[in-house]
């Protein structure tokens, strides 16, 4: 065993390369306190686990310690129901022990938040964890530092800020329904005693009278909190957690996330490896487990922003790669939750949601499953998985030569089912991008529509899927398959180099149908033949130039999503018109490493480490960044930005 001392955290190397990571190493780095007024507003950092459709964070004011603020609960939509809807107060000869007065210790540990409370001879100690995809568990610990014996009463409380049918008492704790939907939310109390429960309209409280701490001695107290978005799982029996087991195998379980993903990157510094971690409990936090129409368990783009509380596609395939090297199994079933919907035609959605009748339709994204599938059995081994995905994958990748190339050339183009330019624009992922804005919708069958513009991206993911088919098909003996993905793969890499690439620019260019010309608007759709292995050597070069000049995507935080000197250049709100996305700077980078420009893609990985906020503090990863002034904009703790900064950071 070797040992490495790396800022002041010790590092334990074994002969093969396995780091242990350890959770306790990594406190408080995201910040996760809430103080909840608005139902609605959701913006708070939360802590989630095991794809549990509730959350919850520290109280960020003292007169709520002695809970964690919440649930937040989450289904098409997200609501908090309470501030704090399982607070703890204390009691002795009849007064309160005022919580607010302790001495507190707040702290977010991967996969636990605590709370430590001193007051007086009294240590109070909350520990929250998730055990199962619906149910919490809180432990209360009372220490008696003193020496003489405490007898107190402690007391449960909470009002609901939603609106709630009815709460009931029941076996040992409360049940909460609600008046518009068939969420049910439980509390139950692990208690040989059974505690006194009040209820009124939208409030309860539980009391446990006469307990008696011995000096040196603790008391100890669990509940369990339940949230079902759907009735019909409910399950009549009620596990009695032992609070330490579960606290072992949550340790474990995380500890083996931490040393999964960093035996893959064992030298980083402290500081990429926090960011490492945030990015992990970033993904775990947005993981929801199988929910009514939601057949497997995906990952959320982001609780914190109410329009992504559904699975989309392109989010999938990348959430995966970087699930893969700690928790392969989440990452195969997010890739199956969105191909549970494949259609006869062999489209992948959009994007699905827990009520199947808002899955969007109307296109899907770029191409990138059969990279996904490819990576994740890079790290999962799983030959099953790719017997079970690929004729799925072999479906939707003819589908868009059968559905979007208008012309039969064996170029595509991004379009829609329904006719809209604007859900053409949503199939690319870049929504508002400058070069589509000239662009006109064209039918092609009785079901599709493209636009009028063959893209590069698109045909270079395509590329790139070909490549990959031809991989799987190799794993699985397929040889007559692979031989016919090769052929594909190299007639469409002659055609996109010649159709695409200007030479005088010196860069690639959507085009125009019927020799109309090249849409000269730079923007990352030119970079992507060098991740796909398309471009020679001097198109290569030529690229990187225009990549390295500062007036263009060299910015403090590089390669944003339009050229800085472009008249349209819009980072502060202009989504796919400036700001930087991380999997468009991904693709960048790896294809600058890919043709040996890695001078160039290490200082713009320094770049973003160092100017990018939240890179190197416990403020959220974010959906984009500004290049001129590194800010995080749009949706805060963002899931395929956590997951190309995984991909970014394994060195092996």
């Amino acid at each position: 065993m070797n040992l490495i001392k790396n800022c002041g955290v010790t590092i334990f190397l074994l002969a093969s390369g396995t780091v242990h990571a350890q959770r306790n190493q990594y406190p408080n780095i995201l910040k996760l306190q809430a103080y909840v007024t608005n139902v609605k507003n959701i913006e708070p950092s939360v802590f989630s686990d095991l794809g549990a459709w509730h959350a919850y964070a520290l109280p960020q004011r003292k007169e709520d310690y002695g809970g964690f603020a919440g649930p937040l609960l989450m289904d098409m939509d997200g609501r908090w129901l309470a501030n704090n809807f399982s607070q703890l107060h204390i009691y002795e000869n009849g007064k309160e022990i005022k919580l607010s007065n302790a001495k507190a210790a707040l702290s977010y540990y991967p996969g636990i938040l605590e709370q430590d409370l001193q007051i007086g001879d009294l240590d109070i100690n909350l520990k929250l964890i998730f055990v199962s995809d619906r149910e919490a568990l809180i432990q209360t610990k009372i220490i008696n530092k003193g020496n003489r014996k405490r007898q107190i009463a402690i007391l449960y409380k909470g009002d609901a800020l939603l609106p709630v049918k009815n709460i009931l008492s029941k076996d040992n704790g409360i049940e909460v329904t609600f008046p518009k939907n068939d969420y049910h939310f439980m509390i139950n109390y692990f208690s040989e005693k059974a505690l006194d429960i009040k209820i009124n309209t939208n409030n309860y409280s539980a009391t446990l009278k006469n307990i008696n701490i011995l000096p040196g001695k603790d008391f100890e107290l669990s509940q369990v909190q339940s949230f079902y978005p759907d009735s019909a799982e409910i399950t009549p029996e009620i596990t009695d957690y032992v609070f330490s087991k579960e606290l072992k195998k949550n340790e474990t379980r995380w500890n083996g996330y931490l040393q999964k993903y960093f035996s893959h990157s064992p030298a980083l510094d402290l500081g990429k490896r926090k960011l490492g971690v945030k990015s992990i409990i970033t993904l775990v936090t947005n993981w929801r487990s199988a929910a009514k129409d939601i057949l497997h368990d995906g990952v959320f783009p982001s609780v914190n922003y109410q329009g992504f509380y559904g699975v989309w596609s392109w989010d999938s395939w990348k959430q995966a790669v970087a699930l893969s090297f700690f928790n392969p199994e989440l990452a195969e079933n997010n890739i199956r939750c969105m191909f549970d919907y494949q259609d006869e035609y062999g489209m992948v959605a959009d994007c699905i949601y827990t009520d199947k009748k808002e899955n969007n339709w109307r296109d899907t994204k770029p191409p990138l499953s059969a990279w996904a599938v490819w990576n994740v059995y890079q790290n999962s081994k799983d030959i099953s998985f790719v017997k079970e995905m690929y004729p799925k994958l072999v479906k939707y990748h003819q589908w868009w030569y059968q559905n979007r190339d208008h012309d039969d050339n064996k170029l595509c183009e991004y379009g829609s089912t329904d006719g809209t330019r604007i859900a053409a624009a949503w199939e690319s992922g870049m929504d508002n991008a400058v070069r589509f804005d000239s662009a006109v919708i064209i039918k092609n069958n009785g079901h599709a529509w493209s636009l009028n513009q063959e893209s590069v991206d698109l045909n270079s993911y395509l590329y790139a899927e070909k490549i990959f088919l031809q991989k799987l098909a190799e794993i699985l003996g397929k040889i007559d398959d692979a031989i016919q993905w090769k052929n594909e793969a190299a007639t469409l890499k002659e055609l996109i180099n010649k159709q695409f690439f200007d030479t005088k620019k010196g860069y690639y260019f959507d085009k125009l149908f019927a020799h109309e010309g090249l849409i000269r608007i730079e923007g990352p759709e030119g970079w992507i033949p060098l991740w796909a292995g398309v471009s020679n050597d001097r198109q290569a070069s030529s690229v990187e130039k225009i990549m390295a000049n500062k007036n263009k995507f060299n910015t403090r935080v590089p390669l944003p999503t339009l050229a800085a000197d472009n008249p349209q250049f819009n980072p502060q709100n202009g989504y796919w018109r400036g700001p930087v996305w991380l999997d468009q700077f991904y693709f960048g980078i790896e294809g600058l490493n890919r043709y040996g420009y890695t001078k160039l893609a290490n200082e713009m990985l320094n770049q973003l480490w160092k100017n990018a906020e939240g890179m190197q503090t416990d403020i959220p990863i974010f959906e984009n960044y500004h290049p001129v002034t590194g800010k995080g904009l749009n949706a805060k703790n963002f899931s395929w930005s956590a997951a190309h900064i995984l991909m970014m950071l394994k060195t092996k």
